[in-house]
């Protein structure tokens, strides 16, 4: 491409915000990694630091007790220093913890620098979805939040069968500093390429009249007051705290142990199944963010929110009734697994849509505080859950190790799909109350 083709993609307001947005999204992606790779790299953590399944739970759990308790002040960093800062310094961060949890020689090391990571990491989807608040239109905010998402699916592949290969070809160690290294020339490529603001590069606003600057920490506290006396609040979080607390706990550390012990796949061909969870997160979210946008731009007002909780509705009944599948049948064909995996990345779609319903009650000024209060719910289930289903493996732990790692009965994967079937019935009549309360105000 020529420098007058290059020039023109940079100063195409319509162009630069999708440069923009990938470039910040492109941090996401990485995050996924991160968190998602506990399924690859659990039999060598297991070996490594000597540890149980509740052990393991927890040390892949220590990502996200960070980073659930961080979402209130990532939306507090994003509203007051942009999404540009909030997510170079977040990356670097995360970045350093990547480094000390590769050179971790005690569980209580790599704890740390796992959770480090976690701390880096949770700062940046919050800011991610304040710049698509200030550089998209409003009704383009749940599709982009499914962009965004589908950007972590992307992450996810990645921590698949791609992660297994590095993982055998370079070892586990070596792979983690590699991915530390990658996230430092992401942080500095987000940091080069965008901006806050429409108006900070030069531009007309793009998504309406633009918050006047930072809002004061009283004008944030108060905001933050506003959002969690709202009882949907409190059910968007429960919705979000089953959906994504279940995906990344089975997708991301239970799924791959459960197909190497119960089918007798290697990890590599394991890898392949939760892959598709992953794949699911690339079309689910933004087909369904694209479908809600479309349902509530013919409506109005909380007739067009009323079509969003309509979806997260649906969509809960499928998740519910996919892992229920799993507790019920223990081994099901193989094509069964690859399609509760799937659609459990998939209907991401469906509880995402939960941010487009907080954000579109709230002003502008309170975008970061309003999202980041029910990422904290969301995360809250990634952090509990692992442990918990953890605790249940090791009540059916046979007895036996293989290469290090401790064998489950398949009763006990029984068990553990169980809890995640009953956690998301609960979201499913989180949303069913979320959507009669949005009916009954239309």
């Amino acid at each position: 491409m020529t420098a007058r083709g290059l020039r023109r993609l940079w100063t195409d307001p319509e162009t630069r915000r999708w440069l923009a947005f990938f470039a910040l999204a492109a941090t996401y992606a990485l995050v996924s990694v991160y968190r998602l790779s506990t399924a690859v790299l659990a039999d060598e953590l297991t070996r490594a630091f000597d540890v149980t399944g509740t052990q393991l739970g927890t040390l892949h759990a220590s990502f996200f007790y960070v980073y659930a308790a961080m979402q209130l002040p990532a939306g507090v960093f994003a509203d007051r220093l942009g999404a540009r800062r909030t997510v170079t310094g977040g990356t670097l961060v995360m970045s350093l913890g990547g480094i000390v949890f590769a050179a971790a020689d005690s569980y209580a090391l790599a704890f740390a620098g796992r959770a480090l990571v976690g701390f880096g990491g949770s700062v940046l989807f919050i800011a991610i979805l304040r710049f698509c608040a200030n550089w998209f239109r409003p009704t383009e905010f749940a599709r982009m939040s499914g962009f965004t998402l589908a950007v972590s699916g992307f992450g996810g592949v990645l921590a698949t069968t791609p992660l297994a290969l590095a993982v055998s070809a370079f070892g586990w160690r070596p792979t983690l500093t590699g991915m530390a290294a990658v996230g430092v020339g992401l942080a500095t490529t987000a940091y080069l390429v965008a901006r806050d603001t429409p108006s900070d590069a030069g531009f007309e606003p793009m998504a309406g009249p633009e918050p006047p600057g930072a809002p004061s920490l009283r004008a944030i506290v108060s905001n933050a007051r506003t959002v969690l006396a709202e009882r949907e609040t409190w059910l968007c979080g429960a919705i979000l705290f089953a959906g994504t607390g279940v995906n990344i706990t089975v997708v991301g550390l239970w799924g791959i142990p459960y197909l190497v012990q119960t089918y007798g796949l290697s990890v590599t061909a394991a890898s392949t199944y939760t892959l598709l969870g992953s794949a699911g997160l690339l079309v689910g979210p933004p087909t369904v963010g694209a479908v809600s946008d479309r349902l509530a731009g013919a409506a109005d007002g909380t007739a067009s929110t009323a079509a969003r909780t309509r979806l997260i509705v649906i969509g809960m009944a499928i998740y519910t009734a996919a892992f229920a599948t799993l507790a019920i049948t223990g081994a099901p064909p193989r094509i069964v697994v690859a399609a509760v995996f799937f659609a459990s990345g998939a209907l991401a779609g469906a509880y995402a849509l939960t941010y487009a319903v907080v954000k579109e009650r709230h002003e502008a000024a309170a975008s970061g505080v309003s999202t980041g209060t029910i990422n904290t719910m969301a995360f809250t289930g990634a952090a509990i859950l692992p442990t918990l289903m953890g605790y249940a493996l090791d009540a059916y732990w046979t007895g036996e190790t293989i290469g290090g790692a401790r064998v489950y009965s398949e009763f006990g994967y029984q068990v553990a799909f169980g809890l995640a079937a009953t956690v998301a019935s609960l979201a499913l009549l989180s949303s069913i109350l979320l959507h009669r309360r949005t009916v009954a105000r239309a």
